[in-house]
């Protein structure tokens, strides 16, 4: 008796069915999809690691490419709001990677894929975007050069009246120094003997005689250098507080007594009441100074 195959046995099992299915090619969708983008590095700490391995500094990048230091900072941390909409943030993207070398086109569809979607079609996007980077601070005045310009005409200037008087400009004055006279026509005697200089007076006396007796008046000259000085009056009052170039000078006057302070001491000649203040204060010596009617005194 022999044994035959059941109609089960015909039947392909489910094996030879899974072996016979054609195999699926292409992009994996659903769960395996997003596991992939939430591995994949956000487009802040792309351009921090380039930054980094390109040894450069924030400040460096934002130099190059024109976008503020915040914006920079804050499209490191993923933070977009402060670039001023999806075009501006495309740009920031795309000039940040261009300066620290990395690919901005890779980033620039993670922003896409992110927030919603690529920039608009026929706009004109990338010229705004252009001029607003580019866009440079408005320059202060040169004051030192033009200073220095006013300086040099006014040494021409001078330079050029001693040249152009000539000899006999040159022979007149001589002959006004001597005590001649000016008119060439009439014979000359002797020369009169000079007549002494009337006794100049002393400096220190003129300023003491053109200071209010009743005030305090204290003069700040930046003779060997530049100094920060601080004044204030008898009230706490602030008079002035800034740095003071050499050469420069400021006088100032209270009813009662002015309180000083010097950075620079030793760069400082001080004049109280129309009188120089002697001291032997040395350079870079900082000194607290007050001073009131009357004859100077260190307070």
């Amino acid at each position: 008796m022999s044994i035959g195959n059941s109609p089960e046995d015909d039947r392909p099992s489910d094996d030879r069915l899974a072996d016979d299915r054609p195999a699926q090619h292409g992009p994996v969708d659903g769960p395996a999809q997003e596991r992939s983008a939430q591995d994949r590095p956000s487009i802040g700490s792309v351009l921090r690691r380039a930054r980094i391995d390109a040894g450069l500094s924030v400040d460096e990048v934002s130099t190059s490419t024109r976008v503020r230091i915040p914006l920079v900072h804050g499209i490191e941390q993923d933070d977009f709001s402060r670039c001023g909409g999806d075009v501006y943030a495309r740009g920031h993207i795309r000039a940040l990677a261009r300066a620290v070398g990395a690919d901005p086109e890779p980033l620039i569809a993670q922003y896409d894929e992110e927030h919603g979607g690529g920039p608009p079609a026929q706009t004109a996007a990338a010229p705004l975007f252009e001029a607003e980077r580019i866009r440079s601070e408005p320059r202060r005045p040169n004051w030192t050069a033009a200073m220095v310009a006013a300086i040099v005409a006014v040494i021409s200037f001078v330079a050029y009246t001693a040249f152009s008087g000539g000899d006999d400009g040159d022979g007149a004055s001589q002959q006004l120094a001597e005590g001649a006279s000016p008119s060439a026509g009439k014979p000359t005697g002797k020369p009169s003997p000079p007549k002494p200089a009337d006794p100049k007076p002393d400096p220190s006396d003129s300023a003491i005689a053109g200071v209010p007796r009743d005030k305090v008046t204290v003069k700040v000259d930046a003779t060997d250098g530049r100094s920060w000085i601080s004044a204030k009056d008898h009230n706490g009052r602030l008079l002035f507080d800034g740095l003071l170039q050499q050469g420069e000078s400021k006088t100032f006057q209270d009813k009662q007594k002015i309180d000083l302070v010097l950075g620079d001491a030793g760069a400082i000649k001080l004049f109280v009441n129309g009188k120089q203040v002697e001291n032997e204060f040395e350079p870079g010596q900082v000194e607290r100074l007050t001073y009131t009617k009357g004859d100077p005194e260190v307070g």
